[in-house]
Order: structure tokens, then sequence, then C-alpha cells
């Protein structure tokens, strides 16, 4: 049985000798944690508390952006921002913060990123103008990048490989329920007590998560990591996404000053290509730092197309989302607890059906199941027009919903399982990462480039008329983008790749996923050795 790379204590219950086994008798072997023993309850709640305050913070916002508007007189570009700023730098540095965890030890860099994401929540619940909130709002994503790939990795080193199935399905299942409460617990908390609570809520969670850490989560690096740390990949790829961001978001509010903005959308554009030079080299060369992004994962066809089709519906998504909730608060006037309720039976058909749609695809093929769920989703999105002034949720808002939820259903599982599917198994953690990586892209451009594509401007909230238009307009720009998406699914997905016996070790262990912001990060084979060493256990 591989050991996992644990090293240090269990939370002061003991010291690990050179066998993997602490000197205390509660504590249990290197790798070996079961989800119903007592330590490993322990390990989950803590990793599932420590990912859940990221996912809230991926919901919530957008419930209180009106509100945020009109307390701090916010312009659309920054309410833009508010939700920009977090995601391009979560997206930026996510794969980053995974392989400082390697190296440096994953409860430590976990914690931190906790404690990290726990400050700057309280400065967004202080800011006292949109320029402090956005400031914030970045540096939450920094602590995001540091503790998301950390809580499940630290499943994968602690848990016994039998396990780890169970142990990451709850990981996933319970951190759906916290992305589902997520918009409604916004909106309650918009109405209750102001929009300031929806991050002030995030210091109770991260001071459970640290005393649980500290006193029961095992430390673990990676044994086989070596070399430094790609800094320079990381600030050329967070360098690229900020660039091409400032340019698609200032473009509409500084159309007069366009000198400013061009030059942040070439020095992105720049920062991009500096950025594929350098992780080409690092990986052509077998130097002394590994590259944060191998290139040759782009190898497989498949793996290639199935992450530009992820970019296509997780770009779709995003900007759909970013705009929904505002068109329900601003033109239909819904409340925020209406708002963010709104979306609960898409939530519901996922836990129901997401499951079983990954065991159909395992069994048929994803390549018409993936076709038909995002032929669906632009269906729902299609029927989102009819949402206006007055808009009845039982006629106008549930249908919509509705279809989209059961074409999410049918989408979500079997595309997770196909990027695993079609990467080398070497490469399968990182395969998980950079589709991560992708959607959270895709979602960061399309709140960025959507509302200047459809005319909405910097005033554009506060009349509900021009608003309703250019939502019809991005809507329906979504659900065109969606169709374009299963079209590619039908000609370049290989509807064969999760049947194939050479597969069946890298399909998800988790099939479940409630949250539309991005694709769960299952970095499945963390423990899978060299190709000679064979399966662990």
């Amino acid at each position: 049985m591989a050991r996992s790379g644990l090293t240090g204590s269990v939370g002061g219950a003991g010291e690990w000798d050179d066998r993997g086994v602490t000197q205390s008798d509660s504590a249990q072997q290197a790798g070996q944690l079961l989800v119903r023993s007592r330590p490993g309850r322990w390990v989950l709640l803590a990793t599932v508390l420590g990912s859940s305050m990221v996912m809230l913070d991926s919901t919530v916002v957008n419930v209180a952006l009106p509100t945020i508007g009109r307390d701090l007189s916010a312009s659309l570009g920054d309410l833009q921002w508010t939700v920009t700023a977090y995601t391009l730098t979560l997206a930026g540095l996510i794969l980053l913060g995974g392989s400082l965890g390697d190296r440096l030890g994953r409860r430590r860099v976990f914690l931190v990123g906790v404690v990290w994401f726990a400050l700057a929540s309280a400065l967004c619940g202080a800011a006292p103008s949109v320029g402090v909130l956005i400031g914030a709002r970045v540096l939450q994503g920094i602590g995001g990048a540091l503790l998301t790939p950390g809580s499940l990795a630290i499943i994968q080193a602690t848990f016994a490989p039998d396990d780890r199935p169970r142990a990451v399905g709850a990981w996933s299942g319970l951190g759906g329920v916290a992305s589902a409460i997520g918009p409604v617990l916004g909106g309650w908390l918009v109405q209750a007590g102001g929009w300031r609570w929806v991050f002030l809520l995030n210091l109770p969670l991260a001071a459970a998560v640290v005393a649980v850490s500290v006193r029961h989560v095992p430390e673990t690096k990676d044994p086989s990591a070596r070399g430094g740390f790609d800094v320079a990949g990381a600030a050329l790829a967070a360098l690229a996404l900020a660039g091409i961001t400032y340019a698609l978001i200032e473009a509409p509010e500084q159309s007069g000053q366009l000198a400013g903005v061009v030059a942040a959308g070439l020095l992105g554009a720049a920062a991009a290509i500096g950025f594929v030079v350098v992780e080409h080299r690092r990986t052509a060369i077998s130097g002394r730092i590994p590259p944060m992004l191998p290139l040759d994962v782009f190898a497989s066809r498949q793996f290639t197309a199935i992450n530009v089709v992820t970019f296509l519906v997780y770009g779709a998504f995003g900007g759909m989302l970013f705009l929904l909730v505002l068109q329900l608060q601003v033109v239909s006037g819904f409340t925020p607890l209406a708002a963010g309720s709104a979306l609960l039976p898409v939530t519901l058909l996922m836990l129901l059906l997401s499951a079983r749609s990954g065991g159909l695809a395992q069994r048929v093929g994803p390549r018409w199941l993936m076709t038909i769920g995002i032929t669906g989703c632009a269906v729902g999105m299609a029927l989102m027009t009819r949402i206006g002034a007055h808009a009845s949720y039982l006629t106008d808002v549930l249908p919509a919903v509705t279809v989209f939820g059961l074409g999410l259903s049918l989408t979500v599982a079997p595309l997770t399982a196909t990027v695993l599917a079609s990467a080398e198994i070497r490469h399968a953690g990182v395969a998980s990462g950079v589709n991560n990586a992708v959607a959270r892209s895709a979602g960061l451009v399309a709140v960025a480039a959507l509302p200047a594509a459809v005319g909405l401007g910097a005033e554009s909230y506060h009349a509900p008329a021009r608003f309703d238009h250019g939502f019809d307009m991005a809507v329906t720009g979504c659900a065109v983008v969606l169709l374009i998406a299963a079209a590619l699914t039908a000609i370049l997905i290989d509807n064969g790749v999760l049947r194939r016996e050479d597969r069946t070790s890298i399909v998800p262990e988790c099939r479940v996923n409630c949250t539309v912001g991005a694709p769960p990060l299952e970095p499945t084979q963390l423990v899978v050795q060299a190709e000679g060493e064979g399966r662990p256990g």
C-alpha cells in the first residue's frame, strides 16, 4: 500500500514515524482513514466546510448585486468587477495552489487559504466603497485558489483507496448542498441584515474549519514532488486574464479613453502568448521547475475538443446566471430572496439525475447524452426571454429553469467523466484542474464581455426597459453558443471514450455535481503512481 506521502502530525494527536504510523493509539495509518470512522468524519467536515465557503461565495454574491449597486452607487461595470475580480484570481492561481500544497504540505496551504479567505471576507463586509470591495474580492480569489484544490487533495491522500469514492462523493454532494442553498441564503441575508452579511457569513465557517483542521486533519505531502514553482506561468496566466477582462469590461464605460483599454487588451494578449511559450519550454525541457500546465496533455484530440466544449458551455452558463438574477430583481420586481430561490429546481434536478446520467454515459457513451443535454440547456435559455416586467414565477420562470435543469443534469457528469477519460492516466489530475480552470475562465470572460455585447452600459440596471431588452439579446446569444457547443459535441466527441477497458480506472469517483460555476475538481488519479507501479491498494 502506498503511503501517499503523509508526514507531520495528526492535529497534535501524535507524530508520524518513518513507517507512516503515529505514536498515538488513536491515530490511523497513512492513507487508511475510513468515511465511517471518527477521524475520517472529522477530515470530511473540515474539507467540506472549507470548500463550501468558496462555493457559497460563487453563488450568494450575485443575489446581492443590485443592493450593492444601490448602496455603493456602483455602475454595471463595477458589479461585473465584483464578480470577475474573484473569479479572475481563483481561475488564474488554482493550479499553482494545488502545486503549493503538494510540495509545502496540503493541510498547511489549506489552512493558509482558509485564514486568507476569511480576512478577505471581513474586508469585503467592511468595504466603504466599491473600489475596496473589488480589491477585497481579488484577495478572496487568492484564498480560494489555495484552499479549493487542497480540500480534495487532503481526501485523496488520507482516505483508504477503497473508501475514496465514498469520501469524494460525500465531499461533492455536501458541497453541492452549499451551492444549492447559496442563492437562497444570500437572498435572505440581504433582506434580513444587508448585503455585508453575505461576506461576514464566512468568518464563523472559517473559524470552525481552522479549529477542526488543526486538531484532526493530518499533514500530507507529495514525496515525489521536486523542483521549484512555476511562478512565471501563474503570473502570466493571471495577467492575461486581468488584461483581457479589463478591456472587455471597461471598453463601454471609457469610450472616450480607449487608449488605456486597448493597451490592457494587448497586454493581456501578450501575456497569454508568453504563458504558452513558457509552459511549452518547460514541458519540452525537463528542468528544475516543472510546468504549471504540461502542454502535452493537449496531445489528445479528445481532451482538446472537450475543453473547447467546456469553454462554450460554461461561458454561456456564467453569462446567463450573472444577468438572470439582475433581471429578476431589476425588471421583474422579485425580492432578493425570491430571485435567489428561482434556480432551486435546477439544483433539485441535478441532485436527482446527475448520478444517473453519469452511469448512463458510461454505458451508452457521452456524445449523444451531452448533445441532448446541451441542446436542452439552449431551449431553457430561449424560454428565459419570457421573463420580463411583472413576470410570473409559475408561468414564466419555472418552465425555463426546469428545462434548463433537465439539460444540465444530462450534461455535467458526462462532460466531467469525458475530460478525465480523454487524458493519459499520468495527466488525470492535471486534466481535471485544467478543465476547472477553463470553465472558470469561460465564466469570467462571459461576465466581462456579454453586457457590452448586448448594449448594456454603465447605468443600464437603473433602466428596467433597457435592461430587459439587453437581457433578451443576451440569453438568445447564449442559447446560440450552446447550440454550437452541441454541434461540436456531436461531431468531435468519441462516443466510446468512457467504455474502453483501458479507461475504466479514470472514470470519475464522484458523478454528482450541484454547481454550474465549474466542473468538480476531481484529481481522481492523484494517488496513481508511475504506470509500472499499477493502481494503489
